[in-house]
């Protein structure tokens, strides 16, 4: 079979998986059948094929075959193509593709692995990440071609300040809880201060951001709780759970004794990404720099890296942009890739794996 990119590419960008991924995974499924190969979809919905022998190194190339919401039609003037998931992640989709389907192994294996929930649960890679074992791992997001070994973690949460309800002319300051939010917002701006975690050398500084509030239902009664949710940008060694550990304890020595204060995950039955570091002088690192041009940075947003960085040295790597000089790019209206940077993408990827797995 011929794997022409650039129609692969067409049909994965009018193919919607904002909601159902079902008609994506279809459109792989057969593309790898075309192709000789027996792809497999395992109980989390994730896609996997292989090739090559285990008388040597394992790569594993992963990215998500899921968009966000809403879906943009298909769009082509020249080398761009504009459309939902043009970039994040059909772009780099389509270059690990195409890699997998080119390269020649002959002393070791390589695994595509597709997850189908990225931009929503993450499960599918954090079951890949307890069931895969490799040598490293290649994961596609929009990164201009730079080869980024770094990402920050992000968790999301809730905190419920409860104190008195009742009649507005009735209820004391000292215990009605929207007064108490000052107390808390207080504590969140100098968190990082005080207990959060040190600046790392490669990704900087942590990030803690309040988001939204809600409490009460009338102008003249005081709600018995308010409710803040917050966004967590970790950096290492701070996971989820320990950050909601750590933000609980501030907040009951910020809060006066008058209220109570909790600290729950959002949906803290699924997994959220911690932050990763790998080596620069990692082997993995230094031919996809070498193949590509690209630097080696840090990536600007959490990934599904996180699950498989604890397993092997893992990097973030292929075309298109999270933003550019004229704002958002991916999950924006505008969303764009250019095909000559899917094409360099592929043959950089390929390129580091016929050097490792030969």
């Amino acid at each position: 079979m011929s794997f022409d990119i650039t129609t692969f590419h067409a049909e994965a960008v009018r193919t919607p998986s904002h909601e159902d991924v079902s008609a994506m995974r279809e459109l792989l499924l057969e593309t790898l059948r075309e192709a000789g190969h027996e792809p497999e979809v395992d109980a989390r919905g994730n896609l996997l094929a292989s090739r090559g022998s285990d008388d040597g190194p394992h790569i594993v190339l992963n990215t998500h075959f899921d968009t966000v919401a809403p879906h943009v039609p298909y769009e082509r003037d020249g080398d761009t193509v504009r459309g939902r998931g043009a970039c994040d992640a059909k772009g780099p989709l389509a270059a690990l593709l195409a890699a997998f389907l080119r390269a020649e192994p002959t002393a070791g294996r390589v695994t595509l692995a597709l997850t189908p929930d990225e931009e929503t649960l993450m499960t599918g890679a954090e079951h890949l990440g307890r069931t895969l074992s490799a040598d490293g791992y290649i994961v596609g997001e929009p990164t201009e071609l730079d080869v980024c070994v770094a990402a920050r973690g992000q968790c999301e949460g809730t905190i419920t300040l409860d104190g008195e309800a009742g009649h507005a002319a009735s209820v004391p300051a000292e215990r009605n809880p929207v007064f108490g939010l000052a107390d808390v917002l207080e504590a969140l701006r100098h968190y990082d201060e005080t207990r959060g975690s040190e600046t790392d050398p490669i990704l900087g500084e942590p990030k803690l951001t309040p988001s939204a509030l809600s409490g009460g239902e009338a102008p003249n009664r005081v709600p018995g709780s308010c409710r803040l949710t917050f966004d967590r940008r970790n950096v290492p060694p701070e996971t989820s759970d320990s950050f909601r550990e750590e933000l609980q304890a501030s907040l009951e020595t910020h809060v006066p004794e008058a209220f109570s204060v909790s600290v729950e995950l959002i949906r803290p039955d699924t997994p959220f990404p911690d932050p990763f570091v790998t080596d620069e002088d990692e082997p993995l690192v230094r031919a996809l720099e070498a193949a590509s041009g690209g630097e080696i940075r840090p990536f600007g947003a959490a990934t599904e890296a996180s699950f498989f960085a604890t397993d092997a040295p893992t990097v973030v790597f292929g075309p298109g942009a999270l933003d550019d000089d004229d704002g958002p790019v991916a999950h924006a209206e505008r969303e764009y890739v250019r095909l000559t940077e899917v094409e360099t993408a592929a043959d950089a990827v390929t390129e580091t794996l016929e050097s490792l797995l030969s």
